[in-house]
């Protein structure tokens, strides 16, 4: 079977694949596909044309297009991005039929770069997984449609080649009408269709109608009509063994003789000849895609080369470290675990620190017994021993160098200029082990981002700024809050990066 169905993550209505392509077989997906060459070269196959991407070009497959990749004997590394179009056609009408192409002749096209600079971004999200990442891929997501759709969007044919069709309104609106003939044609070509059923459903003239479609396709009605018939029947041809005439007539085609000869003007060979020259190179059982999947560093490396804005976003950050916290409920509520002082006892009544503080005066609020806690995290609850219906959990992206240059910094602007200089990440592993049924989870995370800003907002003059600012800048330094229910059987993980100087403050209730 030549379609292919994509899998997509929960709350991620992309899917990326970045890898060497050695071959990838002919197959159709329902989805828009974005394909970035981020080095060397593929050929690519999309229906009857042939092409040779290089580094940098971008390639758009389009919903139910038939194409297939093939290695050119080196090595190659390319990024594929499938659109989910279930959930994206409920924001953009008609973006399911619209038809996309990208001038890859024209380097200079100020678009393409945008389009290079958003797959960078989305890419470089993924890459590195930070809070809220997946909000921040479907936001850049929406501004490549829009791109897409502002830029890319094409729909007539003219001396064989494709022109676009978004550049003043007047074409819009033919370019609408013309997207509306071509996908009636699409969903009505295998049965007898007239150029008069077609002019009465968009009230016009069969004379006008025919001169529309001649002016925007270079075709009349009726090669059109055959060579919508032809594309679609590539799919009967490659991904069943129907013999030739009952494609023919499946495809609309009233005579084999017809089907054939129109089948040759397109593709350059017989129906037959075709089917014999892919037999064995499309997706099945027997014949899947061979492909490496790339590693981040690469990926990163020839973003670098090609999108330097994005890259550089991210590029200057160090490597994720991991850090795991443990807590055996039943052992610590009798048995309390303070394996460390916990660096925030020293900063909770410090002007200059106030803004980092605020998790830690939260926590402090609630006047909970200490059951466990490290330098950068302690674990709180307000019941007795052996009672594990509610924690608190305060963590810090903090570690000794750190606190000694806080300990160093006595007025708001140095810590302010500290925690602008300090930037890393740390993956922060929570397991609490003895918890049993249903729980409610509240987190407050204070980003590095919120701290800036409330010092930035502490320093600021107030009467220089104007109210509307007052509203940003305030909302700039609230936290971010999550709310979810799991449910649990002996074991919680909790799982946060966090990034620079910051903390979150996990709340756990029992239900």
């Amino acid at each position: 079977m030549l379609k292919e169905k994509t899998s997509y993550k929960e709350d991620l209505p992309v899917n990326v694949i970045v890898a060497d392509i050695e071959n990838y077989p002919i197959h159709f997906h329902e989805d828009i596909e974005v394909v970035f060459v981020l080095d060397g070269n593929i050929a690519l196959k999309n229906g009857y044309y042939q092409y040779t991407l290089k580094k940098g070009d971008i390639y758009i497959i389009n919903d139910n297009e038939t194409h297939s990749f093939q290695s050119t004997g080196e090595p190659n590394m390319v990024m594929m991005l499938q659109l989910d179009m279930q959930y994206f056609s409920e924001y953009y009408e008609g973006l399911r039929n619209s038809f996309f192409i990208t001038d890859m002749e024209d380097d200079s096209d100020e678009s393409l770069e945008v389009l290079r600079t958003i797959l960078a971004r989305i890419m470089m999200e993924i890459i590195q997984k930070g809070y809220g990442y997946e909000q921040k891929v479907i936001e850049s997501t929406h501004n490549l449609i829009a791109s897409l759709l502002s830029d890319f969007r094409y729909f007539v044919m003219e001396d064989g080649k494709f022109v676009n069709g978004a550049k003043n309104r007047g074409d819009k609106i033919l370019a609408a009408r013309l997207n509306r003939i071509t996908d009636y044609m699409h969903e009505n070509y295998m049965r007898k269709l007239t150029l008069s059923e077609i002019a009465e459903k968009e009230h016009l003239s069969i004379y006008y109608l025919s001169h529309v479609i001649k002016e925007a396709t270079g075709l009349s009605f009726q090669e059109l009509l055959s060579f919508i018939r032809v594309e679609e029947s590539e799919k009967l041809l490659l991904g069943t063994n129907k013999k030739i005439g009952a494609i023919a007539e499946e495809s609309g085609f009233s005579a084999v003789r017809y089907y054939i000869k129109h089948f040759q003007t397109w593709f350059g060979l017989t129906p037959s000849e075709y089917r014999k020259a892919y037999s064995g190179k499309t997706i099945s059982h027997d014949s899947k895609a061979e492909y490496e999947r790339s590693n981040p560093e690469s990926i990163e490396a020839a973003l670098r080369r090609i999108v330097k804005g994005p890259y550089s976003d991210y590029s200057g950050k160090q490597k994720t470290r991991s850090t795991i916290i443990d807590v055996n409920l039943p052992e610590v509520l009798t048995n309390p675990s303070i394996t460390g002082e916990f660096f925030m006892n020293e900063f909770s009544d410090k002007e200059a620190t106030k803004q980092i503080a605020r998790p830690f005066t939260l926590l402090q609020g609630l006047k909970e017994r200490v059951i466990a806690s490290g330098f950068n995290y302690v674990v709180t609850t307000s019941g007795k021993a052996g009672d594990i219906s509610s924690m608190s959990i305060l963590i810090y992206n903090v570690d000794e160098n750190l606190k000694n240059e806080i300990v160093s910094k006595t007025t708001k602007d140095k810590i302010l200029d500290l925690v602008k200089q300090h930037d890393e990440d740390t993956e922060f592993l929570v397991r609490m082990t003895g918890l049993f049924g249903d729980y409610r989870i509240s987190r407050y995370t204070l980003t590095r981002d919120n701290i800036i800003s409330a010092y930035e907002d502490s320093l600021r003059h107030k009467s220089a700024t104007d109210k509307r600012q007052a509203i940003v800048n305030n909302w700039s330094t609230l936290p971010h809050i999550n709310f979810s229910r799991v449910t649990v059987a002996d074991t919680l993980n909790l799982v946060n990066t966090l990034s620079g100087i910051s903390a979150e403050l996990i709340l756990i209730d029992k239900e």
